[in-house]
């Protein structure tokens, strides 16, 4: 059935800050300068909350994988 929606209409799944943190392995803080860099995307609840959308977290942690040398670390604000 969800290929019968529109992209408009098609929700995709996201992640709380904290659990986007976790996985990429990075703090909050990060995340928050990721998603202002626009290396991360989100989407704002009905409530107001932001939550970073899935896609983007894999897309990040794709990055990593094609730069091998780079770590965490790399990707923390320094």
């Amino acid at each position: 059935m969800a290929e019968h929606l529109s992209d408009a209409t098609r929700v995709e799944r996201s992640l709380f800050i904290d659990d986007a943190a976790r996985l990429l392995g990075v703090s909050r803080r990060t995340v928050y300068y990721r998603i202002r860099e626009g290396r991360l995307r989100t989407i704002r609840t009905r409530c107001g909350s932001q939550r970073v959308l899935v896609s983007s977290v894999e897309a990040l942690l794709g990055e990593r994988r094609a730069s091998p040398g780079m770590d965490a670390a790399d990707y923390a604000v320094s």
